[in-house]
C-alpha cells in the first residue's frame, strides 16, 4: 500500500468516527502526510500542518485518537512529526518547522519561528490579523467558535440568521466577526462584506438623516452589501431613528437570505432602551455565548502569543500569568506585554521572581471577588444579578441565592454581614439558614449538588485554585 493511500485510510477513518464534530473536521481536514521515513527507532511519519495554532489543537485534543488509528492499521513501532507550512497573507513564501512526537506525549515542542505581523485592515475595514487560524478554541468558546465558522462555509444558507456573538469585553468577539468576514472573502471573493461598529452605524444613519442623504445611506447598507458584521450592537438603543433603519434593514438581509452577524456584551433581552420588534428578530437566529476562557485555555492564548512575540518564557511563568489573568483576553495579553516591556527595558531575562514584582498589583485577582460569584450563580440559574438581591422568595430565586451564599463563603470567607449585606442586606440569620439548608441539600438533592459541582469547577477554571 503507497503512503498516501495508507494515510487516507488512516484519515478517513478517523473522520468518520468523528463525523458530527465539527472541530474535529475542521482542524484534522488539512493534514496532510508528507512521507514515513525510517530510522533506528522506527517508522516516523511526518504530517504538514497549516499553522502552529492546528499543531497545538491537534496536540492537545486530537494525538490519542491519531495514534490509535495508525496502530491498529500499520502495526509496526512509529513515531509522529509535525511539519508546519504556514504562509502568511502577504507572503508567498512558508515558513517550516517540525515537532517530533513519540508515543510518549510530554514532549511536545510548540516552538515558533515566525513572527508578528503588522495589523492591516482591508477596503471592508476587516482586520486581516482576526482569522480562524489564529484564534485559540476552548471550552468557553468552541460553540461561538463553531457556530461562526459554518456560517462562513455559507453564508445564510442556513439557521442561523442572525448570528447573535454575546460576551464580556475583551472575549474575541471582534475577532470572530472579522474572521467570518475574512473567511467568506477567500471562499467568495465577490460577495460584498461590510464591517463596522454598531456606533459608526448609529452616525453615519444620523448624518445621512441631518444631510437628507438616506437614500444613500440604505444603499450602501442594504443593496451593495450581502454580509453586515455589525460590532458593540448594545449602542444601538440610544436612537429611535436609527432603530427604525435597523430594523428595516434586518428584514432587508432576512428576505434576500443575506446573512447578518452581530455581537454585544449583553443578551438582546439586556440591551436598554432596544425595540421589542428588534429584540425578537435577534432571537430568532442563534445566539452564542462567550465566557472568560478557563485557565487551561488561558495558558494556550498565552503560549501562542508568546510565540508570536518570540518570547522565551517558560511554563512557570505562562501558568502565573495565566491565573492571575482572569478578567479579559486583552488583560492577558496586556500583562504579557508589561513582563516583556520590563525584560526589554533592563535587559534582563523572563524569570517568575520578574513576572511576579512586574505583576504585583495583581496577585489579589487570583481570589474572585462576591459580584463574580453572583454573577456566576446568576447565569447559571438563568436568573439576573438584581433578583438575587431582592426580596422575592420564588423556589428558583431562593435555590439560587441560598446556593450563591454559600458559594461565597466557601471560597471567599466573608463574613455573614458581608454576605448579608451583598444580598440587599439581608440579616446574618438569613445567611446561616442558607448555608445550613445548601449543606443538607447537597446529601440530599443530586440535581443541586450537581449545579454546586458544575459551579465549584468554573470558579476554578477562573482562578487556577
Amino acid at each position: 500500500m503507497s503512503t498516501q493511500n495508507l494515510w487516507n485510510q488512516i484519515k478517513n477513518s478517523l473522520k468518520l468516527k468523528n463525523s458530527n464534530n465539527a472541530l474535529v473536521q475542521m482542524w484534522f481536514e488539512p493534514t496532510e502526510i508528507i512521507s514515513i521515513d525510517e530510522d533506528t527507532g522506527g517508522s516516523r511519519f511526518k504530517l504538514s500542518v497549516p499553522s502552529e495554532l492546528h499543531k497545538y489543537w491537534i496536540t492537545q485534543n486530537l494525538l490519542d485518537s491519531i495514534f490509535l488509528e495508525i496502530s491498529a492499521i500499520y502495526g509496526k513501532p512509529f513515531q509522529i512529526e509535525f511539519v508546519v507550512n504556514e504562509v502568511s497573507p502577504k507572503s508567498p513564501n512558508a515558513s517550516t518547522e517540525s515537532t517530533i512526537i513519540g508515543l510518549e506525549q510530554d514532549n511536545v515542542s510548540l516552538t515558533s519561528s515566525y513572527s508578528q505581523p503588522a495589523v492591516q485592515k482591508s477596503k471592508d475595514s476587516l482586520n486581516y490579523d482576526y482569522t480562524f487560524s489564529t484564534f485559540v478554541v476552548g471550552r468557553n468558546n468552541e460553540f461561538a467558535h463553531a457556530a461562526s465558522f459554518s456560517i462562513s462555509e455559507n453564508p445564510g444558507g442556513n439557521n442561523y440568521n442572525p448570528l447573535f456573538i454575546c460576551g464580556p469585553t475583551g472575549m474575541g468577539k471582534t475577532h470572530l466577526l472579522n474572521a467570518v468576514g475574512n473567511q467568506i472573502k477567500e471562499k467568495c471573493p465577490h460577495f460584498r462584506v461590510n464591517y463596522l461598529s454598531a456606533e459608526r452605524f448609529l452616525n453615519e444613519c444620523i448624518s445621512g438623516i441631518r444631510r437628507q442623504e438616506m437614500d444613500k445611506f440604505r444603499k450602501k447598507f442594504r443593496q451593495d452589501c450581502d454580509v453586515l458584521l455589525m460590532d458593540d450592537i448594545q449602542f444601538l438603543g440610544r436612537g429611535e431613528a436609527v432603530q427604525e433603519e435597523f430594523f428595516h434593514t434586518l428584514n432587508d438581509f432576512f428576505e434576500k437570505k443575506h446573512q447578518v452577524v452581530v455581537a454585544s456584551d449583553r443578551m438582546p433581552k439586556d440591551i436598554t432602551g432596544l425595540e421589542e420588534r428588534i429584540r425578537t428578530r435577534l432571537e430568532w437566529g442563534l445566539i452564542a455565548d462567550i465566557q472568560m476562557p478557563d485557565i487551561e485555555t488561558r495558558v494556550a492564548i498565552l503560549k501562542y502569543k508568546a510565540e508570536r512575540k518570540k518570547l522565551n518564557i517558560n511554563q512557570e511563568v505562562i501558568n502565573y500569568i495565566a491565573r492571575i489573568s482572569k478578567r479579559s483576553i486583552r488583560e492577558l495579553e496586556g500583562n504579557l506585554n508589561k513582563v516583556k516591556m520590563f525584560s526589554e527595558l533592563q535587559g534582563l531575562h523572563i524569570t517568575i521572581d520578574l513576572a511576579k514584582k512586574v505583576l504585583a498589583t495583581h496577585d489579589d485577582t487570583t481570589a474572585m471577588t462576591i459580584s463574580e460569584i453572583q454573577k456566576l450563580v446568576a447565569d447559571h440559574f438563568k436568573v439576573k444579578v438584581s433578583d438575587l438581591k431582592s426580596k422575592s422568595r420564588t423556589k428558583q430565586l431562593v435555590v439560587a441565592r441560598q446556593t450563591a451564599m454559600y458559594l461565597i463563603k466557601k471560597h471567599l470567607d466573608k463574613s455573614l454581614v458581608d454576605i448579608g449585606r451583598a444580598f440587599g442586606g439581608k440579616d446574618h440569620s438569613t445567611v446561616i439558614n442558607a448555608l445550613k439548608r445548601i449543606d443538607y441539600q447537597l446529601t440530599n438533592n443530586s440535581d443541586l449538588k450537581s449545579d454546586i459541582k458544575d459551579l465549584e469547577t468554573r470558579i476554578h477554571n477562573i482562578t487556577g485554585l
